[in-house]
């Protein structure tokens, strides 16, 4: 797999330094508060809303008979099983967020279901809804590497709203990439498979 978490990794960097860190491999701390311009966090939210309604009208759109709607698809397949996946692990880890603890340590504590802090299912959501068009497009469009943009950004966001630990976007983030690199080396959309012919083609040629 191409893409790639390293960015996020050297931006930390400074933060450990400058704060007492801990967390299963040593990096994790709260870093300075930051709920405004654009960390905040309903800009977030829109953000992310507006990525899973994107891909969504782009699969019904294109179908599945294209190249680009296929990778609309496989983005639907991705940001479906990511989800699944980030809840259960929520619900086994139940990590405090650094909004409630200044300590990393606390897994297997009382919070469960999305309120727990490992891994962060925006980031996660958000790798995973971009991965298949990086897979498919990076050699046709070396540009499409900027979509990596959005979930460092979203990375950093929820780590300044104290939503999330350094590890927690970390895994996010690889997860997320995780189920698109599935996605995309899989022969069909699994979704699509469950719909009508009419969907497989697409409204727009319908229309």
């Amino acid at each position: 797999m191409k893409t790639t978490v390293w960015p996020l990794i050297f931006l930390l960097v400074p933060a450990r330094r400058a704060f007492a860190c801990g967390g299963p491999i040593g990096i994790d701390c709260r870093i300075p508060y930051d709920n405004a311009g654009i960390w905040y966090r309903p800009a977030q939210i829109g953000v992310l809303n507006g990525m899973i309604a994107g891909e969504i009208i782009g699969g019904l759109w294109e179908g599945g008979k294209t190249k680009l709607g296929k990778t609309f698809w496989q983005s639907i397949d991705a940001s479906a099983a990511n989800g699944v996946s980030v809840l259960l692990l929520k619900e086994s880890f139940r990590r405090e967020r650094p909004s409630s603890t200044d300590n990393p340590n606390l897994f297997f504590q009382g919070s469960n279901g999305w309120s727990s802090s490992f891994p962060s299912s925006d980031v996660s959501a958000i790798a995973s809804m971009v991965s298949p068009f990086i897979f498919e497009y990076h050699d046709e469009h070396p540009s499409v590497y900027f979509l990596e943009a959005l979930p460092a950004w979203d990375a950093m966001a929820r780590m300044k709203t104290w939503g999330h630990w350094p590890t927690d976007v970390l895994a996010g983030w690889a997860i997320g990439t995780a189920w698109g690199y599935w996605a995309y080396k899989r022969p069909s959309p699994l979704i699509l498979s469950f719909f009508p012919d009419g969907v497989s083609v697409g409204l727009r040629y319908r229309w």
